[in-house]
């Protein structure tokens, strides 16, 4: 923890933005946002290879650096020394929001102490269409993210079962299931419950019912594309 009333004194000539990107349709972005990654010095990718199609797809030629969980820690005080000296930088990652299930919370920490203004735009994250598409309320929510695929799964599990509020996950295709069993067991079979998949793209599902369901449905054929399961809250 550290106190924010000790970073109040910000260099506006350094800039670092966090810039969402579409996840899955490549017209899901915004003018701003194509018009700060036209204007920065760099930009930090998640995947270069994945970003550098959708700057293609926009014409937009500018440098591109790593920037993901495996190298943070390790780059984290070269790019503050980049942007303290003035250099403008958009983060971005493969789809959504920076720092929704995707690094970019110790560079913005980072920034914040070192004085560095950060600007966060609005835009595409995948979890928002899947919640208030789900039919289910969506008026009071928690985002859990992925849940922990080993240590300490069951104890969250257990603490999120008498949870009133509705309940946001992302989960792996091939998880899937198995996370809806589990579900199951602590929820109750009962428990409504949503699954979009391929949200903005041509494939698009979602897939309403109770958690026994949706884990019968989808246990009886293949499941790709990205995840977002929608759980309501205890009533």
């Amino acid at each position: 923890m550290f106190n924010f009333s000790t970073f109040q004194h910000f260099n506006l000539s350094t800039l670092l933005y966090l810039v969402p990107t579409p996840i899955g349709n490549l017209r899901d972005i915004t003018l701003r946002s194509l018009d700060v990654l036209k204007e920065a010095d760099l930009i930090l990718a998640e995947d270069t290879r994945t970003s550098s199609h959708l700057l293609n797809h926009y014409g937009i030629t500018k440098p591109l650096t790593p920037y993901h969980q495996h190298n943070e820690h390790k780059v984290l005080q070269h790019l503050v020394d980049q942007l303290q000296a003035g250099k403008k930088m958009a983060l971005i990652t493969d789809a959504g929001t920076p720092g929704i299930s995707d690094p970019a919370f110790l560079l913005v920490r980072e920034c914040i102490r070192a004085g560095v203004r950060v600007e966060s735009l609005p835009g595409a994250t995948a979890f928002v269409p899947a919640l208030v598409n789900s039919g289910i309320p969506c008026n009071r929510f928690c985002f859990e993210g992925f849940l922990p695929q080993k240590k300490g799964r069951q104890t969250l599990l257990r603490k999120l079962a008498t949870e009133e509020r509705t309940m946001i996950f992302y989960e792996s295709p091939l998880r899937l299931v198995k996370t809806l069993d589990d579900l199951v067991q602590f929820f109750g079979p009962d428990r409504p419950a949503a699954v979009s998949r391929e949200l903005t793209k041509l494939f698009e599902e979602n897939k309403r019912g109770s958690l026994q369901e949706l884990a019968d449905y989808f246990r009886n054929g293949s499941v790709k594309g990205e995840i977002v399961l929608v759980v309501q809250g205890t009533e």
